[in-house]
């Protein structure tokens, strides 16, 4: 038999969809309100896999990536998508289309071998937390690399994506040997 302990906290990543770098921008205060120094960003680049969010965002969207210092426990995923939600409701409404999401907060989570996303849809491979929350394992770690699984959504599959994790991924390395943020590292 095993010996149960606490897991390892996680490192917190929200990618952020939206209609322009503008409203990226808008949505970061109150994201490093919630989740504290922001530690590795993705600058705003065109989102060009699906056009399924064309009603909601518009027809050239970007996509927007932010990780933060603090790590958390696993289990506060479900807090934190309840918390996204509200977020992106509060923000349709000051913009006059309270059916339509302006702007898409996609929460997740990285250990140093997976990384999930926090959903409300069920699916075959979604794990249930609580309080209407899933995680999905989106990306496992082998061989110094992220890869896929045969459900990941085809932009966690590209190059941006996988290149933009890895290097978070480093950082929460660095941060879990050392007990400090990677700002703090001694440059060389």
């Amino acid at each position: 038999m095993g010996a149960i302990r606490e897991p390892a906290k996680v490192k917190i990543i929200v990618g952020v969809l939206a209609k322009n770098a503008a409203a990226v921008e808008a949505v970061r205060e109150p994201l490093r309100q919630r989740f504290g120094c922001e530690d590795l960003n993705l600058a705003p680049f065109p989102f060009t896999f699906t056009n399924y969010y064309i009603d909601e965002i518009g027809s050239t969207p970007v996509r927007a990536f932010f990780s933060y210092e603090p790590l958390v426990d696993r289990t506060e995923i479900v807090e934190i998508k309840r918390w996204t939600n509200d977020v992106e409701l509060e923000i349709a409404e000051k913009n006059g289309t309270p059916n339509l999401r302006p702007v898409n907060l996609d929460p997740g989570y990285m250990t140093l071998g997976q990384f999930f996303l926090a959903t409300t849809k069920d699916q075959r491979q979604r794990v249930y937390m609580r309080d209407g929350i899933f995680v999905e394992p989106t990306l496992y770690f082998q061989d110094g690399h992220f890869h896929a699984f045969e459900w990941t959504y085809r932009d966690y599959q590209s190059e941006t994506y996988i290149n933009y994790l890895e290097q978070v991924r480093a950082r929460l390395a660095y941060q879990m040997s050392t007990g400090k943020p990677y700002r703090l590292r001694a440059k060389q």
